[in-house]
């Protein structure tokens, strides 16, 4: 007999909120980017986020495994495209351009994923929400179309936080049994 499956989502909403405030601190211009930034990106962001995608697919939650593994492989991914450079392999930095057109694909998946949301709860939707808002924001600072990336930062702050208040939410109200932490019903 197979026991009870343990939602997962608390740790990957907390390793993305958590590793979403420090980069965007940096984008906001509170802090710079270092070691701290990128060493969570590999490992809380990148590597937590798609065990938890894998552990959503073992409860059958499709949506927590594709937007858990997809944010997981963004971090690692991102933490790549500033390091690599670095790695003596003749790769030159990406072009703003570049890194504004994988900001705004990233930003159409997530505007993907957060129609999927308006099915869930109100913190999810908002988490969705801003984070396509600071996708979308980044690439068009990226394209040079505004000079908005601080403005960013702070939505990216906002969107970072509210994740990791819906973490709290769901293991705080599982472990009480009631509403500890409202996160707004599904309509």
């Amino acid at each position: 007999m197979e026991g009870k499956l343990t939602n997962p989502a608390p740790i990957g909403l907390t390793a993305f909120g958590m590793t979403t405030i420090l980069l965007n601190l940096h984008n906001a211009e509170l802090i710079g980017l270092g070691s701290v930034i990128l060493a969570i990106g590999i490992f809380y962001g990148g590597l937590a986020q798609v065990m938890v995608g894998a552990m959503e697919w073992k409860n059958g939650n499709l949506f927590g495994t594709v937007a858990f593994t997809s944010y997981g492989f963004f971090w690692v991914t991102l933490v790549f495209i500033v390091l690599m450079p670095n790695f003596g392999w003749g790769l030159t930095a990406a072009a703003p351009h570049e890194l504004a057109s994988f900001l705004l694909l990233w930003g159409l998946f997530t505007l993907a994923l957060f129609i999927g949301t308006l099915k869930s709860n109100r913190m999810l939707q908002f988490v969705f929400l801003t984070l396509t808002l600071l996708f979308f924001m980044l690439a068009i600072n990226d394209f040079g179309l505004a000079n908005i990336k601080v403005i960013a930062g702070y939505v990216g702050i906002i969107c970072g936080a509210s994740a990791m208040y819906l973490a709290a939410a769901e293991v705080l109200n599982e472990m009480f049994g009631r509403t500890v932490l409202p996160i707004g019903a599904p309509k």
